[in-house]
């Protein structure tokens, strides 16, 4: 009789090889994870319980994949959050929270509407402020009781044009913003594709001079545009801007649909 088959990020934590299905399926979508010697990319393959799986060393230090977005981001951005108070708002499994921490944040405040996502490695972080079933449209200065150095964003299923006020609000004069800027939950319904995906330059062009524009409107300036490293759900292109209220020397040289087109173009040849 043949032996029952389960999801392959299942199974690795089942067998104590991760805590968490965020980290495994990270792991799998690196090609890192192999079932009886062939390698397997996909978290949702149903494998053999008693398949023979191997992994190999884990490219993800943090508890969740965003880890890896936001690293770019404060590496490429030059932003060091060495002593900073941060929000990390849509924190999930705490991907941003972590990789904040191991970059010498002194707090995080962990706002996100769902319950129950956030590492418990991070729940016990008396860094880390959880704020779960907290929808960050209603969020409050005076519900921190203190005002951030940074805040970060990642969000789904709600426009960052949403967000962005709210997170400025939450933040000392000359704060900064480091947002992920996902497509599908930007774009028009006619221009998102099967599964939420949008795969067109032109659109991924339009979303993010709609939040480039949007952010000036807010009185801020851009400092800094990229794509993300790792592509989100359903394989989606994503971005990451940097936005604050101050100037920065060397900031701004580059003409905006230049630097839009040039990311985008970079984005697709990856």
């Amino acid at each position: 009789m043949a032996s029952a088959k389960k999801r392959l990020d299942t199974l690795l934590v089942d067998r104590g090889l991760f805590p968490s299905r965020e980290r495994a399926k990270g792991t799998i979508m690196a090609g890192l994870v192999r079932v009886d010697g062939k390698v397997m990319d996909k978290a949702g393959t149903r494998v053999s319980e008693d398949a023979v799986i191997s992994v190999d060393e884990d490219p993800i230090p943090y508890v969740g994949r965003g880890g890896l977005k936001l690293e770019k981001a404060l590496e490429l951005f030059q932003v060091d959050v060495t002593g900073y108070t941060a929000v990390d708002i849509g924190a999930s499994t705490g991907g941003f929270t972590d990789c904040l921490l191991k970059r010498g944040a002194k707090k995080v405040y962990a706002i996100d509407v769902g319950y129950g996502q956030l590492d418990w490695r991070l729940r016990q972080d008396t860094r880390v402020v959880v704020m779960e079933r907290t929808n960050i449209r209603f969020v409050k200065p005076e519900d921190l009781g203190e005002s951030c150095d940074i805040a970060v964003i990642d969000v789904a299923f709600i426009s960052l044009t949403l967000v962005l006020p709210v997170a400025r609000t939450l933040l000392k004069p000359g704060g900064k913003i480091i947002a992920l800027i996902k497509p599908q939950f930007e774009a028009g319904r006619e221009k998102v594709g099967r599964k939420g995906i949008v795969r067109d330059p032109m659109v991924h062009r339009e979303v993010i001079q709609k939040i480039y524009d949007f952010i000036m409107g807010m009185g801020l300036k851009v400092r800094g545009l990229t794509h993300s490293p790792i592509t989100g759900a359903g394989g989606n292109i994503e971005y990451l801007v940097y936005a604050c209220d101050e100037d920065i020397e060397g900031a701004g040289a580059e003409n905006v649909q230049e630097m839009i087109e040039r990311v985008v173009e970079e984005s697709h040849r990856v």
